[in-house]
């Protein structure tokens, strides 16, 4: 078991660089398509090369940061059901989801994509846009990123089989610190009581 938690915690600092890379490659996109947006406005022009840039990146984010979302418990979770069963029956359960769905599903895409991979690297394939951009690195993002998800999910294997053997913590646990939701919620709330606030002001300043 020393050995398996071993390879998660590994598995674990791969996805945690990896997701935090690919976090800039936001930007990243943000900026490509500020400027092909301001490009095509103002010079009335565009670049086939600079827009399947911006798609690439817009993949690569996606795919390679699964894994990382997996590490993060930041999956969409249906659990109605789930949430009033007992807590160890909740971990059996991940590890029938992530042994019978999560892995068969990863492993068969991985397997159909990397011949489309192979076959394009071999064949240089390039777009069929005008001056547009090599395929075969963006096809190596599937099967690259599945594999960081099929890691994620073994790691999170690992984790629930030390729950239940008491050799560590609930791996559904997200971490402490408040969700991007509630962030987003009082963000708004906070805006809300500015603009009531500085509606009072002004029914003051009138009355006066």
């Amino acid at each position: 078991m020393n050995a398996l938690l071993a390879f998660s915690r590994l598995v674990d600092k791969l996805n945690t660089l990896v997701g935090k890379a690919v976090t800039w490659l936001t930007l990243v996109v943000v900026l490509v398509s500020a400027g092909n947006a301001i490009v095509r406005k103002v010079f009335h022009t565009s670049s086939n090369a600079w827009l399947e840039l911006q798609w690439y990146l817009f993949g690569a984010i996606f795919l390679l940061a699964a894994g990382y979302t997996l590490l993060k418990n930041e999956h969409v979770r249906v659990d109605i059901v789930a949430q009033k069963l007992s807590q160890r029956t909740q971990i059996w359960i991940e590890i029938f989801g992530v042994l019978f769905f999560l892995l068969p599903a990863c492993i068969l895409i991985m397997w159909l994509s990397w011949p489309v991979f192979v076959d394009s690297y071999v064949t240089n394939e390039q777009s069929s846009n005008p001056g547009g951009l090599v395929r075969w690195p963006v096809k190596l993002l599937i099967p690259a990123g599945f594999l960081l998800l099929v890691l994620a999910g073994i790691s999170h294997l690992i984790k629930c089989v030390a729950f239940l053997t008491g050799r560590g913590p609930d791996p559904r646990e997200r971490e402490r610190g408040k969700t991007a939701e509630e962030e987003l919620a009082e963000e708004i709330a906070r805006e809300a009581q500015a603009r009531e606030a500085a509606a009072a002001q002004a029914n003051n300043a009138g009355g006066r």
